[in-house]
């Protein structure tokens, strides 16, 4: 009788565990944040310093993808409004300072730049560069997930006049 219980008991704690961390894992799939649609204004749409792509930068991961544009300008790196990435936890927007990052040991071993935490998957998002930041040591800009250490998706800036 008492096995019983024992076994019941430690099934439904098991249960419960297993059904959290499924749900904290699945969330972002399930309710994903509505696209975003932040503009530049008038002083920060300057003239660009660097344009680039985003890529699949792992075709054969059908979960970690991204496209759309990106900007940048003196301060602000513009993710344009056809960005988009899969969903996941934890995505954070990165300047890079190695080019044709395709991996996650670029990221990892770089004295990157953390911009901040991805508002939404999708739509243009704006996030400022630090002051003192030079720009040329930076040629990528990256989606990365800090909870798992992986490569979101890479783009390749390409410097104006250069």
């Amino acid at each position: 009788m008492w096995r019983s219980i024992a076994i019941f008991l430690a099934g439904g704690i098991f249960g419960v565990a297993a059904g959290t961390a499924l749900g904290f894992f699945l969330f972002p799939f399930v309710f994903p944040p509505p696209p975003a649609t932040e503009q530049l204004t008038a002083e920060e749409r300057t003239e660009a310093v660097a344009e680039g792509t985003f890529i699949h930068a792992n075709p054969s991961d059908p979960i970690h993808y991204g496209k759309g544009k990106v900007t940048v300008y003196e301060g602000n790196v513009f993710l344009e409004p056809d960005f988009e990435v899969g969903p996941g936890p934890d995505y954070h927007v990165y300047l890079v300072p190695k080019a044709n990052v395709r991996g996650e040991a670029d990221v990892a071993d770089a004295m990157f730049v953390d911009l901040g935490k991805l508002r939404s998957f999708e739509g243009s998002q704006k996030y400022a560069i630090p002051g003192g930041v030079d720009l040329k040591k930076y040629p990528s800009v990256v989606i990365w997930c800090q909870r798992f250490g992986v490569l979101i998706s890479p783009a390749d800036l390409t410097f104006a006049g250069g």
